[in-house]
């Protein structure tokens, strides 16, 4: 008979946590979830805190990032050394912050970044990828989170929080910029003309508009890096837009990949 696996909370039941929550039993751990601000499924909710973390082996912190220092405050009197703590935020400096500074060396702990979402495991999206941001204090917690995620189908790529954040900050929090202002146009509503090339970008758009608030808010505010992103960005939009008008023969032609020809 195989071993059980290892007993996981889940804390916070948004969007995310409703969907990681579904992998996890799809992949046989036992779980519960508490949420109090969250309508959970009775044969999982925990009556409190206490509860769900007293036997739990992992918890998973899957509330919005301004949520996680009153979490943590409240969670840091339940834990022992023997359990690992991490978040699935989509920024990495200031929750791996928190948890280094409420946590300590006393309990195990990690960053990590789910690179999927609610939308793309609903379609079997593959490859399936997570980023883990190991605590200098915790690298066995690391390796134990990175050989829980691969037992879900994921592969793992480890990083640092500030590189982290600053690839996040020139391509999700860039992404998700432009799906929102591309849905505020209108511009994907009634598009029974819009060509193939289109399709890449309604998946963004589909994201976007799938959000509750708080993924647009957290990749555009908490990444310590996203303002400047968005702010170059603009620039160059601004300087193409501006280098169209005054020159429509400058041969801004895009250049091709090699071995796209």
């Amino acid at each position: 008979m195989s071993a059980a696996l290892p007993r996981v909370a889940v804390l916070g039941y948004g969007r995310f946590g409703q969907a990681f929550v579904e992998l996890l039993l799809r992949a046989g751990h036992p779980l519960q979830v508490f949420d109090p601000h969250a309508t959970v499924p009775a044969e999982l909710a925990a009556p409190s805190l206490v509860a769900a973390t007293a036997d739990a082996s992992w918890i998973v912190l899957a509330m919005p990032v301004p949520q996680l220092r009153a979490a943590l405050l409240a969670l840091r009197p339940l834990l022992h050394a023997g359990q690992t703590v991490f978040d699935v935020g989509s920024v990495k400096l200031h929750p791996c912050a928190l948890m280094d500074e409420l946590l300590g060396t006393d309990i195990p702990h990690l960053g990590t970044h789910p690179l999927f979402g609610p939308i793309s495991l609903a379609r079997g999206d593959h490859p399936r990828r997570v980023v883990l941001c190991p605590a200098v204090a915790h690298p066995h917690a690391a390796a134990r989170a990175g050989d829980l995620f691969r037992a879900l189908d994921c592969e793992v790529i480890v990083q640092e929080p500030a590189s982290h954040d600053r690839a996040m900050a020139s391509t999700h929090a860039l992404a998700f910029f432009i799906a929102k202002g591309l849905i505020d146009l209108g511009v994907d509503e009634g598009m029974p003309m819009a060509p193939p090339s289109f399709q890449g970008l309604q998946r963004m758009l589909e994201a976007v508009r799938g959000d509750a608030g708080h993924l647009f808010g957290a990749i555009q505010r908490e990444n310590p890096y996203a303002a400047e992103a968005r702010e170059s960005l603009l620039r160059e939009l601004e300087r193409i837009h501006r280098q169209l008008l005054v020159d429509p023969d400058d041969g801004m032609a895009i250049a091709a990949r090699p071995g796209c020809e």
